[in-house]
C-alpha cells in the first residue's frame, strides 16, 4: 500500500468531529498513487476520499482545493472538497496537512477503448473551457524548471544512450520555450496528469476526474499530449493507437477546436509530455523515497514513447488533420 503516513481511528475520528459529514463507519488505505497517503472514509452520512500531503505545504493547498470546488462549481464531474464547520478546505491530521474529499463512483481503466477515449477528449475541452476563468496562478510544479533540475539528479544514472537522449529532448524543449509559439499558446490551470487511473468509469459510463495534485497552470495542448500519451497508445510499443487517437481528438475539438499554434506545436507537445513522465519515473526510480510499500513504475515506458514521438516528428509524420485526426503519412 502506498501510505507514507499511517493515521489511526482514534486520529481519524477526531480530526472528522470538525466536518458535518457523519460518524466514522470504517476506512482504509488506497494502495494506488506515490504522492500522497489517500484514504477511503466511510461515515453514516456517506462516502469520502481523505488525503494527506506528503510533499504539498499547506500554503499551496488553496490552489489544488479551489480548482476543483471551481471545476465541480462548472459542470465537471471530480471531487468536491468538503469544508470543515468554520469553512477551511484544509487541517492538519497526523502532522500532515489533509483534506476530506466527496468520492466517485468507478474505478481507473487499464485497457481503453473507443469510447472511454471520446469519453475523455470530451472532459479534458470541458475541463480546459471551465478552468479559463479560474483565478489560480500556481505554475506546473512539474514543468520545465523541474526537468532541468531533474535531469541534473538522475543523469549519473542514465547510460550513454539515455543521457544524449535527455540533453537533446531538454535542449529543444528549451528553446520552444523562449519563442512566442509557445508564449502564445491557450493555457489556464490543467490537470497534467489525466493518466488511466484518474479518470473513473463503470464499463463506459463516465464516473468523473480524480488527482488534482499535480494541477498547474501550462498550455491546454501539452495536457492534451499526456492524455493522449497514455489512453491512446499500445503499451508495448509506445506507438499511437490510431483509432484511439483520432476519437479521443475529434471529441476533444467538438468541445473546443485547436488553434492553428496548437496544432503547430503538437509533435513538441508530445514530446514534452513523453519527456516530463520519463523524468519523474526516472527520478522515483534511482532516487525513492521511504513509504511503507511502494512499487516505482518502470521509467523505460516512457523513454519508449519518447524515442517513437521523436522518430516521428524528426521524419516529418507527425500532424493533426483539421479535422483534429493523428495521420501517419
Amino acid at each position: 500500500m502506498a501510505v507514507f503516513t499511517p493515521v489511526s481511528r482514534d486520529q481519524l475520528e477526531s480530526w472528522l468531529a470538525r466536518y458535518p459529514v457523519g460518524a466514522l463507519a470504517s476506512f482504509e488505505g488506497i494502495a494506488s498513487g506515490i504522492e500522497n497517503s489517500n484514504f477511503f472514509v466511510d461515515t453514516d452520512a456517506g462516502r469520502w476520499v481523505l488525503t494527506l500531503f506528503e510533499r504539498l505545504s499547506a500554503d499551496k493547498l488553496p490552489f489544488y482545493l479551489e480548482l476543483m470546488r471551481h471545476l465541480a462549481s462548472h459542470g465537471i464531474a471530480c471531487p468536491d472538497p468538503v469544508t470543515d464547520r468554520e469553512g477551511a478546505l484544509h487541517s492538519t491530521l497526523a502532522g500532515r496537512p489533509a483534506a476530506l474529499v466527496t468520492r466517485l463512483r468507478g474505478s481507473g481503466v487499464t485497457q481503453p477503448v473507443v469510447a472511454h477515449c471520446v469519453a475523455v477528449g470530451r472532459l479534458l475541452a470541458q475541463m480546459h473551457v471551465a478552468a479559463r476563468d479560474y483565478p489560480g496562478t500556481e505554475p506546473n510544479a512539474r514543468g520545465l524548471p523541474w526537468w532541468e533540475k531533474a535531469a541534473q539528479d538522475v543523469m549519473p544514472f542514465l547510460r550513454p544512450a539515455q543521457a544524449e537522449l535527455l540533453h537533446r529532448e531538454l535542449a529543444l524543449q528549451q528553446a520552444f520555450a523562449q519563442t512566442d509559439g509557445c508564449r502564445d499558446l491557450p493555457r489556464s490551470a490543467v490537470h497534467a496528469d489525466l493518466f488511466r487511473d484518474n479518470v473513473l468509469f463503470e464499463g463506459e459510463t463516465l464516473g468523473g476526474v480524480i488527482d488534482f495534485y499535480f494541477a498547474g497552470v501550462d498550455t491546454w495542448i501539452f495536457d492534451l499530449a499526456v492524455t493522449c500519451n497514455d489512453w491512446c497508445i499500445d503499451d508495448a510499443s509506445g506507438a499511437f493507437d490510431a483509432a484511439r487517437l483520432s476519437a479521443m481528438l475529434k471529441s476533444y475539438e467538438a468541445e473546443r477546436p485547436l488553434l492553428e499554434i496548437e496544432r503547430a506545436a503538437w509533435p513538441l507537445m508530445l514530446r514534452a509530455a513523453a519527456l516530463r513522465f520519463w523524468l519523474s519515473r526516472l527520478h522515483d526510480f534511482h532516487l525513492p523515497r521511504p513509504a511503507e510499500k511502494l512499487t516505482p513504475k518502470d521509467p523505460t515506458h516512457f523513454e519508449r514513447i519518447l524515442r517513437d514521438r521523436a522518430a516521428h516528428a524528426d521524419s516529418g509524420r507527425a500532424a493533426i488533420t483539421l479535422q483534429g485526426v493523428f495521420e501517419c503519412r
